[in-house]
């Protein structure tokens, strides 16, 4: 629905004080008219990327939106809208830099920390079957089949004919023991 040509002759103010009352969407409608590409302009100033800059700008007008009925008129509305479009795309763009860029240095360094973490995962991988060959045979077959092959609780308690209390707690057993075998492996 469209303002009568009566509403377009009045101040931004004036649309708040008359329209925002009864009819808000229009109010909305006539401010983000007469001031999109204003608030698209300054957003482009500060971004420098027209996909941003209409993020931006939806973002601002349903923040606008919002806010509008708290809008006191101690400044004017376009003031007011362009502060508010200044500090939200200040503050966009500050998260923006918190994001990590990494330079090529930093892109080495990580490389040689995730090899580092591929070494210890191998030795930890070891040590775990090293720790896993002490276990009894039954213990071995109980972890790998939850663990390994993925089977539920369920099933195993139907292989070994068995509640499935029963398996949760030789499962709590056996992890129990092979973490004991595993930090020991760790001290030698």
């Amino acid at each position: 629905m469209r303002l009568s040509t009566k509403y377009t002759s009045l101040t931004d103010e004036e649309v708040i004080q008359q329209i925002l009352p009864t009819q808000p969407n229009q109010c909305f409608e006539s401010l983000y008219s007469r001031y999109v590409s204003k608030v698209y302009q300054r957003c482009l100033s500060m971004t420098h990327d027209s996909e941003k800059a209409h993020d931006f700008t939806h973002d601002i007008f349903l923040k606008v939106f919002d806010k509008l009925p708290t809008f006191q008129q101690r400044s004017s509305f376009s003031t007011w809208l362009y502060s508010i479009s200044y500090n939200y795309c200040s503050d966009q763009l500050r998260i923006a830099k918190r994001l990590p860029l990494m330079s090529i240095d930093q892109t080495v360094n990580l490389e040689i920390a995730d090899s580092q973490e591929a070494q210890i995962q191998e030795e930890t991988r070891q040590l775990v079957s090293r720790a896993m060959t002490a276990l009894s045979v039954q213990e071995q077959t109980l972890l790998s089949l939850k663990y390994e092959q993925g089977m539920s609780i369920e099933k195993i308690a139907d292989l070994y004919a068995i509640k499935a209390s029963a398996v949760k707690m030789r499962l709590k057993r056996s992890r129990g023991k092979l973490q004991g075998l595993y930090n020991r492996s760790l001290v030698l």
